[in-house]
């Protein structure tokens, strides 16, 4: 028998800025980073995939985009720009991914050039697969738009659409070129979308930083009231903590943990139930309340803990009841949770507030009496 082993690293660096008007002509933090990765005297062509809501709220944003990277020297940008759907619909038609990747083919956008998402994270996720999958790389660039894209999924290294009726089903793991947070971009957010981003800052509070967490409940007041000092601190500190756990963790889940989807299980399951009528964000604090509460009943969490935290995501205005938590088919959530992955059941729960703990069952009898408790809940508040 005859073997040829081969084994090869690779090292992956993107920087994630934070950044406010990023598309004025007088802020150079684009134009910079392009000059940076410069190969002159070849002009690289720019792909822009942008997200129809900004264009609404921001009805001179692709006069802005056209005019600051035809300012670049090194950069041709491609006209017209895509525009599609923002939310959770555009990772589920098939026809906005072949409009980026026909778009790729006809203008020419080749794996030194750039693919450019601008919007919220559906979006980013669809643009992204889009580029990792058209000559199997093409770099691309996110420019994160809502609190949810820019504290969590757009700074992360993950892309995908949804299929066979389940979240994600499809994608893959290509970091980024470069992420850059425009905060100026968070002020015109509808208020659900501004709380929606909340409750990924605190599950990752939760099983990471207590510090966070009780920052958390001193700023809750001031989140609510659109605050942007507090949201600025809020989306940068998850972002490092985001970042961190890429780093030093397994950036590509080739185990069977997903330590950062606390919550998730049951919160991937009820947006499918719902149709995403119920934004991400809406359903992961479901799922943290579900989860927090199932932390308490097997002796983790004190009931002191579980209250601090239901409290937290009241005082942030999240509903924690939805009343397809009680369909059957929620229970196949961790069926699914498990399949993505491969290998063994395993969801993380909380020890204590700031430390997350792996767990390889769970006992449905338990998650039953726990919705329970949360659908009581929500009687005594509208009673």
């Amino acid at each position: 028998m005859k073997i040829l082993n081969q084994r090869f690293q690779i090292n992956y660096q993107y920087p994630v800025y934070f950044t406010k008007h990023l598309f004025h002509l007088d802020n150079p933090d684009l134009r910079n980073f392009f000059g940076d990765h410069a190969t002159a005297p070849i002009l690289r062509k720019a792909l822009v995939v942008l997200d129809e809501g900004m264009v609404l709220h921001h009805p001179h944003l692709k006069n802005e985009i056209a005019r600051y990277l035809q300012s670049i020297p090194c950069i041709t940008p491609v006209e017209p720009f895509i525009v599609l759907p923002g939310g959770e619909a555009v990772k589920n038609e098939e026809g906005y991914f072949k409009e980026i990747v026909t778009a790729i083919d006809h203008c020419g956008i080749d794996r030194h050039s750039y693919v450019i998402g601008i919007g919220g994270g559906s979006l980013l996720d669809l643009t992204g697969y889009a580029a990792a999958l058209a000559h199997r790389g093409i770099r691309h660039i996110r420019v994160p738009t809502t609190v949810l894209s820019q504290n969590d999924s757009g700074v992360g290294v993950k892309n995908g659409v949804n299929f066979l009726r389940k979240k994600n089903f499809l994608g893959t793991f290509s970091p980024p070129l470069a992420v850059f947070n425009d905060l100026d971009f968070l002020e015109t957010l509808d208020d659900r979308n501004w709380r929606s981003g909340m409750a990924e800052a605190v599950k990752v509070a939760l099983i990471k930083d207590k510090a966070f967490f009780d920052w958390l409940e001193t700023h809750a007041g001031a989140l609510v009231q659109r605050d942007m000092a507090a949201m600025e601190q809020l989306v940068y500190r998850c972002a490092a903590l985001h970042l961190q756990h890429i780093a030093s963790g397994d950036p590509f889940e080739s185990g069977s943990s997903r330590p950062l989807d606390f919550g998730h299980w049951s919160a991937h399951k009820l947006e499918q139930l719902t149709g995403f009528s119920l934004f991400h964000g809406e359903a992961v604090a479901i799922g943290i309340a579900l989860d927090t509460l199932y932390s308490q009943h097997i002796g983790w969490l004190t009931e002191s803990e579980a209250g601090r935290i239901l409290s937290l995501l009241k005082k942030l205005q999240f509903d924690l009841y939805h009343p397809l938590l009680e369909d059957a088919a929620l229970l196949d959530g961790l069926t699914e949770f498990r399949e993505h992955l491969g290998g063994e059941l395993t969801i993380m729960l909380l020890q204590s507030i700031g430390q997350g703990l792996n767990t390889h069952e769970m006992d449905h009898h338990v998650i039953g009496e726990c919705m329970r408790a949360l659908k009581e809940s929500a009687c005594l508040k509208m009673s």
